[in-house]
């Protein structure tokens, strides 16, 4: 080799995941997915069912199965490809719970009690009472305090470089750097600190204006017809201050204008410059989004009905053992870091 060639160097290795709760609506596939087909062309990715996570807010396993899989039928039709990217299920590497139980020992609860998803649960459960959350306090189990810290180890038994999240899970990455630093400094440097990857899709909301989520039944599947998705877009939420079609709109305060940014990119500037000079009505704005919204997903429904359930678990199977393969040479490190090697 000539002096001044160099080495390919390694590809950063990605992770991320999505607890199993079934079917994918436009929010997971727009938000999520398609930042995952993008990053599998020049990264080393690794996603997985988040099976165990899926228990710290509800322990039925009843469907978990049956979930998983329709879950991960969604990812192979939309692009995640077997071939580039390691597609696994947690709860079939059992390094992760390993890791996780030794990170809870370097993990005091009243951080964990910081977390936002922590407190903002409690605030569900209270329904904003104060004084009722914490008589509530009790009733959050163990498992659902500590899954940023199972989180932690998710990440970090692979050495992750890159993990793509929304802004809501950028505290759980700096409590797993946190963890990272707290391991490196008590017993020598084994972990990668990880960094954040933003998602560069705006927030999808509901059909409600809420956040889009099928417990609050207003969601848009990548599989509804063209009259389905007409019918829900025209029920979203939009500028609430604009009472007419000639009245000025700010398309910063229409969840309508976010699908135009990711539907028509191209046109969405013109379209928002008219909705700001009142040329065009939000009834009209709306049904300029149906044929590209059913358009995109037309390969995603012509696929989706030959992946069979067998298809998945041989994917899952086969992910998982390079995914532990990984993960076991880590922990392998980890003991030998931490002197528990010794027989």
């Amino acid at each position: 080799m000539k002096m001044d060639e160099k080495m390919d160097e390694p590809k950063k290795r990605v992770l991320s995941g999505m607890r199993p709760t079934g079917r994918l609506h436009i929010g997971h596939i727009e938000s999520v997915l398609r930042n995952w087909i993008n990053l599998q062309k020049d990264h080393d990715c690794f996603y997985f069912v988040a099976d165990w996570h899926a228990l710290t807010t509800d322990p039925s396993t009843k469907d978990i199965e049956y979930n998983s899989i329709e879950m991960v039928k969604d990812w192979l039709a939309f692009g995640v490809d077997p071939k580039q990217s390691t597609v696994f299920l947690q709860s079939q590497v059992p390094e992760h719970t390993e890791l996780s139980l030794i990170f809870s020992m370097l993990t005091n609860i009243g951080r964990l009690e910081r977390v936002p998803s922590f407190k903002a649960q409690l605030s569900y459960l209270a329904n904003g009472n104060e004084a009722k959350a914490d008589e509530l306090r009790g009733t959050i189990s163990q498992g659902f305090l500590g899954y940023p810290v199972l989180q932690a180890a998710d990440i970090l038994i692979y050495k992750t470089d890159v993990v793509p999240v929304g802004e809501d899970q950028v505290p759980h990455i700096e409590l797993t750097r946190e963890i990272a630093r707290s391991f490196n400094t008590q017993y020598g440097g084994v972990f990668v600190l990880p960094e954040v990857k933003l998602s560069y899709i705006p927030k999808i909301l509901g059909t409600d204006g809420q956040k889009m989520s099928k417990s609050y039944g207003n969601t848009i599947s990548p599989e509804d017809s063209r009259e389905d998705i007409a019918g829900k877009v025209r029920k979203m939420v939009t500028d609430t201050n604009r009472k007419s079609k000639t009245d000025p709109g700010d398309p910063n305060a229409c969840s309508v204008y976010d699908l135009h940014l990711i539907y028509q990119e191209d046109e969405s500037i013109e379209i928002g410059r008219k909705c700001r000079n009142g040329e065009v009505g939000c009834f009209d704005c709306k049904s300029m989004l149906t044929g590209p919204m059913t358009d995109i997903y037309a390969a995603f429904r012509e696929r989706r009905p030959h992946i069979l359930d067998e298809d998945v678990k041989r994917v899952l199977r086969e992910g998982s053992e390079r995914a532990r393969e990984v993960a076991s040479a880590t922990l392998q490190e980890v003991r030998h870091m931490m002197m528990l090697d010794y027989l």
